[in-house]
């Protein structure tokens, strides 16, 4: 198209935090930096003064020290600020006690708020119930809770005193929760004894029998919000002993001290656990929200997240903005399609985070929330999760609300944060992303490892050619980063590769196209294959089983290929059960849209099934490194499949 969507007024521009930022970094640098641009690239070239001036602009509470970037031979060793000091909670906690910190919602229309002066109270508690409980720094405290208060409460204490924490949503199956915190070996679970989604209620009480059970091992302590069973600790008894012990303080740690582990999609086994250090994922944090999301202490966010997702880090960052989060756990679709606009409306949501697939199902739906509702307050939407497609975008612009910073943004959990982001002061294009995120060297390359900065529209792999501060510190138990180095820097050495499809636009901003691995992404949530394997392949009828995400209605849906042993067939019992089995041991998320049964599947000369090869072929890809593929001619068989046309 010949125009933007949406371009801000000139005063809207002009008071954006980041037109201030550009200005300030401009007396920093010594020289006019005059668009987004000249700011991006001098954020390259002095990642040292760059990420200090966002520590400044951003108020952030601690020491920086005096060393602004010790530089390595190796992309993630790289260290910033190597000499600072801070305390996570502490600058989550920051903002006046009388503001409003929280606004905690469900779908069955319970309602809570907390004020920075409480919430901080909260977590001084809980912080002293853990140490008494015995966790110090280092520590795992691992939350297995809805999204809500409890959450981010038992987050903060863990980081008052420096203890690592991990979080899974609730509608994770047994398995899919121990393949998770079974590998950092958790001293305190925090976990509910029940959650709400689409009109019922899901009791979570003999599955954590089980987690504790095979957690014993390393577990001290197991606190439950709700009902408490024999051997926990009830959520309420927890804070109020720590209410009753001694004090908790913010401990100063280290900038690279961690804070959270996270867990990548298990495409080739158990979750990967990403260790994430404290001040690189804040500064990233504090970036992201202030300059390119315009966030700050008026604003009310809402990001539809589970405690399961990256986003849900990201969204509980934004309490150092001072600005009020809004915590909504349940189906955005209950009880009917307008539930989410209802709440931005009630609760004069400023900033509406979404994934991208709601928007596209909320736009089939024939959903018309600038007729049905007021939204005078939202002035931001933020799109994730996967590409927004352009009418995607023409909907947002049509049917949601015309003057709209509309900011469809690109990152993931390896980094916590994102590589392509929105731009508050500048227009949104159709289909495409606005800005790589300053900061970041964000690049796309040929196969070659060619930049096709200059070749707008050629689609390649999506990069970082740079360091950043919310790189991790590495995986867990991976002593050597073996896997670590082979999970990012294996493609093109000494460059992040990210696994995204992505293309430069003439505008200067990105689109991406898609996963380039074998990550699968139904309605924009990351998963793997691995955890899938795992349920089918317990069934004596199947052999083998290979999954893929296919391209379908501007989404991925999940394709599962069977090969049978003999006297057994694909009806509709078999399919039942292997979706049954999927849905018990992971989440239902993960269940297959399609299963079909196949006579062989392709495999390397050693043996290997290649999802990959199979994924290119059904989406209209070139099938690479087909001399490494033994049988080649079954990628063709299941290209053909019936199945897969409908």
């Amino acid at each position: 198209m010949d125009a933007p969507l949406w371009t801000p007024s000139a005063d809207r521009a002009d008071a954006a935090a980041i037109t201030e930022f550009r200005h300030r970094a401009a007396a920093v640098a010594g020289r006019d930096l005059a668009d987004y641009e000249a700011l991006h690239a001098w954020s390259l070239a002095e990642p040292g003064s760059f990420w200090r001036l966002v520590w400044s602009f951003c108020d952030v509470v601690g020491e920086p020290g005096d060393r602004l970037f010790e530089p390595a031979n190796e992309l993630y060793r790289n260290r910033f600020l190597p000499d600072a000091r801070l305390n996570v909670a502490e600058n989550l906690l920051a903002a006046e006690h009388e503001r409003c910190a929280l606004i905690a919602l469900d779908e069955t229309g319970a309602r809570r708020e907390m004020t920075f002066g409480e919430l901080r109270e909260q977590a001084l508690a809980v912080a002293a119930a853990l140490t008494e409980s015995g966790v110090g720094p280092g520590d795992r405290v691992a939350a297995w809770l809805p999204h809500g208060p409890e959450a981010i409460v038992t987050m903060l204490g863990a980081a008052t005193i420096g203890a690592v924490f991990s979080s899974t949503s609730p509608d994770f199956g047994t398995q899919g929760v121990l393949d998770r915190f079974g590998q950092i070996e958790p001293v305190v679970l925090v976990a509910a004894d029940g959650y709400h989604y689409n009109g019922t209620r899901h009791d979570c009480l003999a599955r954590l029998g089980e987690i504790r059970a095979a957690l014993a091992g390393s577990l001290q302590a197991t606190v439950v919000v709700g009902d408490a069973p024999a051997g926990t600790e009830s959520w309420t008894d927890f804070v109020d002993r720590g209410r009753r012990a001694d004090p908790a303080s913010f401990r100063a740690l280290p900038f690279d001290h961690p804070w959270y582990v996270l867990y990548s999609s298990g495409t080739t086994g158990p979750p990967k656990p990403i260790v994430h250090r404290t001040g690189g994922v804040l500064l990233q944090h504090r970036k992201e929200q202030r300059l390119h999301c315009d966030i700050g202490p008026s604003d009310r966010v809402l990001y539809v997240t589970t405690t399961g997702w990256m986003m849900w880090n990201w969204l509980a960052s934004v309490l150092a903005s001072g600005a009020t989060v809004v915590l909504y756990d349940g189906s955005v679709f209950h009880p009917g399609p307008p539930a989410l606009f209802d709440v931005v409306d009630a609760e004069a949501v400023t900033w509406l985070g979404v994934s991208a697939k709601y928007i596209d199902a909320i736009r089939k739906e024939g959903l018309l929330p600038a007729r049905s509702h007021d939204l005078a307050s939202l002035r931001a939407l933020g799109s994730t999760g996967s590409p927004l497609a352009p009418e995607g975008f023409r909907y947002v612009y049509e049917s949601v609300k015309a003057d709209l910073h509309l900011a469809s943004i690109s990152g993931g959990t390896d980094l916590c944060g994102c590589f392509i982001l929105g731009d508050p002061a500048g227009p949104v294009w159709e289909g495409e992303l606005q800005r790589p995120a300053l900061g970041m060297g964000t690049d796309v390359f040929d196969a070659d490892g060619r930049s096709l900065r200059d070749r707008p529209g050629v689609a390649g792999e999506l990069v970082c050619t740079t360091p950043f501060p919310s790189m991790p510190l590495g995986f867990w138990h991976d002593p050597d980063d073996a896997r670590f180095r082979a999970a990012y820097f294996e493609a093109f050495p000494g460059v992040w590769t990210h696994g995204d499809f992505a293309s430069w636009t003439e505008h200067g901003g990105m689109i991406v196209h898609g996963r380039s691995d074998t990550t699968l992404n139904p309605g924009g949530v990351r998963i793997g294959t691995a955890e899938i394997y795992r349920a089918v392949e317990q069934l004596d009828a199947v052999v083998e089983a290979l999954v893929f995400g296919q391209s379908w209605e501007d989404d991925t849906r999940i394709v599962l290929l069977v090969r049978l042993a003999p006297g057994h067939v694909l009806d509709d019992a078999l399919r039942h059960e292997l979706r049954t089995r999927i849905r018990a041991a992971a989440t239902p998320r993960h269940v297959p849209r399609v299963i079909a049964a196949v006579d062989d599947l392709p495999r390397t000369r050693s043996g290997k099934l290649v999802e990959l090869a199979v994924s290119d072929a059904v989406n209209g890809r070139p099938v690479r490194n087909t001399e490494a593929i033994a049988n080649p001619e079954t990628i063709e068989a299941i290209a053909s499949l019936v199945e897969l046309r409908a």
